[in-house]
């Protein structure tokens, strides 16, 4: 029996590009005849006529799944939804828009058969603006440094997993998921295939500056507890500061009286000690906040239709 690859497509208001993916990703799967495959569309509430286009595949091919969520859950969470209705024995994500081309899928494979149960896609090239690639080098960096995990620089969610480290990341039950941060986690034999990343061929991105911004607060916020060190560090070495010059003034004011008529430095070590206390506040509130998140137990998404559930074992009939 043949091995099945699942590729995994997330969707919103993609109605211009999932024509030309689902026809790309044709092309690359004539050139591994030895594998089936299933190709899930995972929708994320589009407004778009996605969900029309998607649904006339479905009912064209039974080989592609289609998953419409309630609302937009964002992509980390469609993703989510959609490994877990795969039945592949690898599996694949492949954004949309085809700037990580499906071409790499099979460098993927050939280093799955060598025995690597993670692979991961490194962009060495991208055709990003200045201003994207230097905020997610950025990013990258500061996560690399931060992060109690080695993830590798320059790595999207683009990447091949096997279905034994597939299981381990679908089963974790947290709902703050941060994927690159998960996989990275889960270990296992990990392999890395550079490859260069597209320009978008149609349409344009959905993605603004602070859905990135919320990335790296989950991923951060997820992986590190070095924001919380800083403050605690900080923290005492203000109040080692601070107790070291009273002693000083005390010192001061006892030989010489007080000679400090300053109004103006007061004010700004007021404002300035106010304002680490917000800002330790607040980096403690966004750990709470998540705290918050996972205890309320709702579902990380919800899904509205599924179009060709291959779980279902009538459908399953197809890959025997």
């Amino acid at each position: 029996m043949k091995k099945i690859l699942s590729i995994v497509l997330p969707t919103y208001n993609e109605e211009a590009n999932i024509e030309y993916a689902y026809r790309e990703i044709k092309k690359m799967l004539a050139s591994i005849p030895k594998y089936d495959y299933e190709i899930i569309f995972v929708d994320n509430y589009s407004l778009d006529r996605s969900r029309e286009l998607i649904k006339k595949m479905a009912q064209k091919d039974k080989k592609v799944s289609a998953i419409f969520l309630s609302r937009n859950f964002t992509s980390e969470y469609s993703s989510h939804a959609a490994m877990k209705h795969s039945i592949g024995d690898i599996l694949t994500i492949v954004d949309c828009d085809l700037q990580d081309h499906p071409s790499v899928i099979p460098k993927f494979i050939k280093k799955w058969e060598q025995g690597y149960q993670v692979i991961v896609g490194v962009r060495n090239v991208t055709n990003d603006t200045y201003l994207m690639r230097t905020i997610r080098k950025l990013f990258y960096i500061i996560l690399k440094k931060l992060a109690n995990i080695d993830m590798p620089l320059n790595a999207g969610t683009f990447c091949l997993l096997d279905r034994r480290v597939l299981n381990v990341i679908i089963n974790l039950p947290e709902k703050n998921r941060f994927f690159r941060g998960l996989r990275a986690w889960s270990g296992f034999q990990t392999s890395y295939v550079e490859y260069e990343r597209r320009e978008r061929k149609y349409g344009t991105t959905k993605n603004n500056l602070f859905d990135y911004l919320r990335d790296a607060q989950r991923g951060l916020l997820g992986f590190s507890f070095v924001p919380l060190d800083i403050m605690t560090s900080l923290g005492f070495i203000l109040v080692l500061f601070s107790f070291l010059f009273l002693l000083g003034y005390l010192f001061v004011v006892f030989l010489f009286g007080n000679p400090i008529r300053a109004q103006i430095p007061l004010l700004l070590a007021i404002v300035f000690f106010g304002g680490m206390q917000m800002l330790t506040i607040s980096i403690v509130g966004k750990y709470v906040q998540i705290i918050f998140e996972e205890v309320k137990g709702r579902p990380p998404y919800i899904i509205e239709n599924i179009l060709n559930d291959h779980r279902n074992k009538k459908l399953a009939r197809i890959y025997k």
